[in-house]
């Protein structure tokens, strides 16, 4: 019966009757049944085997080439068994993993525990329409969130010209002549603006005055970056400055944080006579209507562009602006776009004046940030560019005409309005402002109380007559006021008086063009598409962690329960956020082995200083005053010493032996004879030359022999997850890369985040913030102690936090622990194969390295006159990113895969490799010219390649399509290799107002 059944449904689809040898197997079969495993019901499609890339049998293979028996023998062999973890992680409810489907249905419970109130607290922070346009096209989709920092400008055209549309929109709407591509916040921004003061006077004068009516987020991390470096902030009235001789600057916020307009022109003036540089905290927004504070003598102007389309995600990811004059261009922190030239002669862009960077500056470096907000920066930039000039001001109009309405209606109703001109923000004197706010929250409704008496109404492009209407009830206690915004209106005059803005801004033909969707739709394609992202290859970068970021992790980051949270509501409206950071803490204590966690710190670099903030803190409070010298490597990450001078500490470097291992004996040397002032040692571990160091633990136990605590640099944790943690090796303190080992995408060059963890003792001592007062996560509460405030909002860039809480949960500890294990797989495998092709530069005690290695390319400058740069441009012919080049050995290509990369995308980048290394043979055996040849011309641009005359000594073919798998998807980069010497003495950082899109070709 069964066999007839079978050989008619075969016959009845057209296929041949199933084999009687078959049907055995099925379980029904001749009677055959058997009993269903639990095993056999549970979901088949979990997470981490989509995650972990590598099959068994692929497994096998690359373990086969390692020469060992097993993957487990290989870890064995590599990682240090005096600081393996002992079991496997427990990292909660979630540690045996779950598939997707689960966590996003779990996931939606626990936001829904966040109520989406009509918020008007302001104070930086701003509900905002994200085209969806944008929306979809940018935000979510990874050909725009999976790229790295623009280093290899040729193949970044891209996101290039959309981080210089956003200078040139903050450039013209502040008035000042240039402004950098973005900063973390705005609170840090104006603490870069107090830096930059004090390097202007040479250090000379260490007193900043902030007027009391900033923001006092803001106030908060001026404070705090100022007890690092020496400098004193002094909060009063701007009427009460004392323009001393010991001022470096002062900071004006315009409008004021109660919404008022204020004069500064006079004061300007006064400061300048003194040889005083103002800062000015600004509105972009604002400033499509009032003078711009380069007009009236701003020599630094800082802001957010949160409110050009960027949620406000309980606190961010937002991107920070700051503007200046070009006097002061190699003071400014951050990174710059500017316009170049390429090999061609035609316009190009680039990073400019990129010896700035921390890697090469070290602890001359202007500032510690390595990670900007270039994903933020790009949608405030697009929203810039879609609504152009006239659409901004229109919408600053609407806005401003609503507050005047409320304004108008809140004195109908017996209140008392401020006599300043207001933008959006109303203060109105309502008698008993708690009473009011309590009201507000009953209509689901958000206001700010400004002190006893007075409340703050910001609106914004989201507010409506009818949400004028509700505030009217509100102010007349809870009961409809009698009067309504649409009446009222034709009564009521808006604008901003005498701080009317007369000058033009945005008059560059980019936005002007592309106020369509159809028109906006073309560009970001067009944009996207000059940009090779993780859409097309791996990107390899050593120490960059170019993790895959699943779809499933990026999906609630556009909830409105996350996106649409002011980050100073009630917590009570917060308690899906709130759920989210503890769970997400006890997961990341567990990971790390520490006690406790903050999750303020919104950067990795940033994460560095607030780790070393806390080990100051915890100095001072034990009397150790004294304590300020900080050990570091020649090795270690160019964000440390810049980081270690902002914290107020003296370095004292150390040396590397041969086999690129900290020098231990010189350690111990230095640690003993600054035993006194020993403040910390910052170690990255794996070691930034890609190796299990042997003496980690001894290392820390010298340092804390001498007094002193131990600094991890989190950038390698990719290679720790599940196997060691800085705490089993016994740090003190650690800050995580989420956009590294925790999937949060790099979006171009930021966003990222910087949590920090920390044994008990110095738990009391994690960052706190003004409004929210936040403490350590899971286990503490106190915040007596703090360091200080870091970031603007409480818990830093709050709204990519879901991502990483997505991918620790769906892996599951058991997940997560292999991935630990294919990374050093993957990166052991890919060094065995290229060994034979290039000098692999360091390696383990068992001859293996850990989840990055590095080439060395430093021979074949003699034998054939080939760079590290040379083979970077080179691999872009081949289709893909170039590795970590010269960093941290100059002259070396460092190499970095990840566990999510399969088998066959290893062996493509490696087949790349080794036929470059044949390019370099041709050279070096006399076959190609020394000066004009493949790699010396890389890249190839389509416009070169397809170019009306070939005068070069090799095919066009051999140009563009070295290898057979470059025919199937061919990535053309659209200029040739950028001139970085021209552009730097060149500057050029906004768009020449004759600039027609696309800049790179008709500028």
């Amino acid at each position: 019966m069964l066999s007839t059944l079978a050989s008619g449904r075969a016959a009845s689809s057209g296929l041949a009757a199933a084999p009687s040898s078959l049907l055995p197997s099925w379980p029904f079969a001749m009677g055959q049944l058997r009993t269903i495993s639990v095993e056999a019901l549970q979901p088949s499609d979990r997470f981490a085997p989509r995650h972990n890339s590598a099959s068994d049998g692929e497994i096998n293979a690359m373990v086969k080439l390692t020469n060992f028996d097993s993957l487990d023998a290989l870890i064995d062999a590599t990682v240090p068994k005096s600081i393996r973890r002992k079991g496997m992680m427990d990292i909660g409810p979630y540690n045996e993993g779950c598939t997707e489907a689960e966590f996003i249905t779990k996931f939606k419970a626990m936001a829904s525990q966040n109520k989406v109130f009509k918020t008007y607290i302001g104070m930086g922070y701003y509900n905002t329409y994200l085209p969806p346009v944008i929306q979809r096209n940018l935000l979510e989709n990874p050909g725009w969130y999976t790229q790295y920092t623009p280093y290899q400008a040729e193949i970044a055209q891209g996101r290039l010209e959309s981080l210089l549309n956003f200078q040139t929109m903050v450039a013209d709407l502040t008035g000042m002549p240039m402004s950098n591509a973005s900063l973390l916040d705005e609170a840090t921004a104006a603490a870069e603006a107090m830096t930059m003061c004090s390097a202007i006077a040479r250090g000379k004068k260490p007193k900043f005055l902030v007027s009391d009516k900033c923001h006092p987020q803001t106030i908060a991390v001026c404070q705090s970056r100022a007890d690092g470096l020496g400098l004193e902030v002094v909060v009063s009235d701007e009427a009460a400055f004392k323009l001393d001789k010991d001022v470096s600057g002062i900071l004006l916020q315009y409008p004021a944080t109660d919404g008022s307009v204020r004069d500064y022109k006079a004061l300007t003036d006064k400061a300048h006579a003194s040889k005083i540089k103002v800062c000015v905290a600004t509105d972009l927004l604002a400033l499509t209507m009032l003078t711009p504070p380069g007009e009236w003598g701003a020599d630094i102007v800082i802001g957010s562009a949160q409110r050009l389309g960027v949620p406000m995600g309980y606190g961010g990811p937002h991107a920070a602006f700051l503007a200046t004059s070009e006097e002061y261009k190699r003071l400014m922190p951050g990174r710059i776009i500017g316009i170049s030239r390429d090999a061609q002669g035609e316009p190009a862009l680039r990073m400019a004046m990129q010896t700035r960077e921390q890697h090469i500056r070290r602890d001359k470096a202007t500032s510690n940030i390595c990670t900007a907000q270039a994903l933020l920066a790009n949608i405030a930039a697009m929203y810039g560019v879609y609504h152009g000039p006239q659409g901004l001001t229109e919408i600053a109009q609407r806005v401003n005409g609503l507050a005047a309405v409320l304004a108008a209606g809140a004195k109908k109703l017996g209140h008392k309005v401020g006599d300043q001109p207001f933008f959006d923000t109303v203060r109105i004197n309502v008698g008993d402002a708690a009473k009011v706010c309590a009201e507000a929250v009953k209509h689901g409704i958000n206001l700010r109380q400004l002190d006893a008496s007075c409340i703050t109404v910001a609106l914004d492009e989201t507010t409506t007559l009818g949400d004028v209407d509700a505030l009217f009830a509100v102010l007349n206690k809870g009961k409809q006021a009698g009067i309504t915004a649409e009446s009222l209106a034709p009564q009521v005059e808006a604008g901003v008086g005498s701080f009317k803005r007369s000058s033009s801004f945005m008059q560059q033909p980019i936005f002007q063009l592309y106020h369509s969707e159809h028109e906006m739709l073309r560009y970001l394609k067009r944009l996207e598409n000059r940009d090779l992202s993780l859409c097309h290859s791996m990107i390899a970068l050593g120490s960059c962690t170019m993790k895959l970021n699943a779809t499933s992790e990026m999906v609630p980051i556009t909830w409105p329960e996350f996106a649409n949270l002011h980050p100073f509501v009630p917590l009570d409206q917060a308690k899906g956020y709130q759920q989210m950071f503890e769970d997400l803490a006890q997961q990341l204590a567990v990971i790390t082995g520490f006690d406790a966690m903050s999750l303020q710190p919104n950067s990795g670099a940033s994460g560095e200083y607030a780790g070393l903030m806390a080990i100051r803190a915890f100095h001072q409070s034990r009397g150790d005053t004294d304590r300020n010298i900080c050990i570091i490597p020649v090795s270690a990450h160019g964000t440390n010493p810049a980081s270690a001078i902002m914290a107020g500490m003296d370095i004292v470097p150390i040396g590397v032996d041969k086999q690129g291992n900290i020098n231990i004996a010189e350690l111990k040397q230095k640690a003993e004879a600054n035993k006194d002032k020993l403040a910390a040692l910052m170690i990255t571990y794996p070691s930034t030359h890609g190796v299990y160091e042997e003496g980690v633990d001894e290392i820390c136990r010298i340092i804390h022999d001498n007094g002193g605590q131990v600094y991890m640099d989190g950038a390698n944790m990719n290679a720790q997850v599940g196997l060691t943690a800085p705490g089993i090796i016994s740090a003190d303190v650690c800050h995580l890369n989420l956009h590294k080992t925790f999937c949060i995408p790099h979006g171009g060059g930021g966003p990222g985040m910087g949590p920090i963890g920390v044994k008990a003792h110095l738990a009391p001592f994690l960052p706190t913030h003004p409004v929210v007062a936040t403490g350590a996560l899971p286990n503490f509460k106190t915040d007596k102690e703090s360091c200080g405030t870091l970031a603007a909002a409480p818990y830093g860039s709050a709204l990519i936090l879901p991502i990483s809480y997505a991918y620790i949960s769906m892996m599951g500890a058991e997940g997560l622990t292999q991935a630990s294990k294919l990374a050093i797989l993957n990166a052991n495998y890919m060094a065995r194969r290229l060994e034979q092709h290039f000098p692999v530069l360091y390696k383990g005690k068992a001859g293996t390295c850990a989840h990055e290695f590095i080439l060395d390319i430093r021979p074949l400058e003699a034998t054939a006159g080939v760079e590290a740069e040379d083979i970077a441009k080179r691999l872009i012919d081949y289709g893909f990113h170039a590795p970590t080049m010269s960093w941290p050995v100059a002259g070396t290509l460092m190499i970095e895969p990840t566990e999510s990369e399969s088998k066959a995308e290893l062996d493509r980048f490696c087949n790349a490799m080794i036929s470059i290394r044949e390019e370099i043979k041709d050279i070096e055996e006399g076959r190609a010219d020394k000066k004009n040849n493949v790699l010396k011309n890389a890249p190839h641009a389509a416009s070169v390649v397809l170019g009306e005359t070939w005068d070069r000594p090799y095919t066009r073919e051999q140009a563009a399509f070295p290898a057979a798998w470059v025919r199937q998807a061919k990535f053309w980069p659209t200029v040739s290799r950028v001139d970085n010497v021209y552009g730097d003495r060149n500057l050029v950082a906004t768009i020449p107002e004759d600039a027609v899109e696309p800049l790179a070709a008709t500028a």
